[in-house]
C-alpha cells in the first residue's frame, strides 16, 4: 500500500538530505497518512480511509456526505 491520501491524492515528495559539509543524498518527504473510520449516514455504514491529517481537515470542513459522493465518483469507495 503505498503512502497515498485518498482525499487529497497526496503523494510523497522528493528532496536531498544535506549533511554539515553540505553534501546531498536523495531523501523521501512521507505525507502523514492515518486509518480513519467515518460513519456515512447516506450509506449506512462506516468507511474506512487512508488520508492525510490535511485530509482529515477537509472532510472537517466540506463534510463526509461530500467527501464520499467525490471518492464514489472517483470509484475508490463502493
Amino acid at each position: 500500500m503505498s503512502r497515498r491520501c485518498q482525499v487529497r491524492d497526496a503523494g510523497p515528495g522528493f528532496g536531498h538530505r544535506v549533511s554539515h559539509s553540505h553534501r546531498r543524498t536523495n531523501r523521501r518527504f512521507d505525507v502523514n497518512v492515518q486509518r480513519k473510520r467515518y460513519w456515512v449516514p447516506s450509506l449506512g455504514r462506516r468507511v474506512t480511509l487512508r488520508v492525510s491529517a490535511r485530509g482529515i481537515k477537509e472532510i472537517d470542513v466540506r463534510g463526509i456526505e461530500a467527501v464520499v459522493a467525490d471518492l464514489r465518483r472517483r470509484g475508490e469507495v463502493r
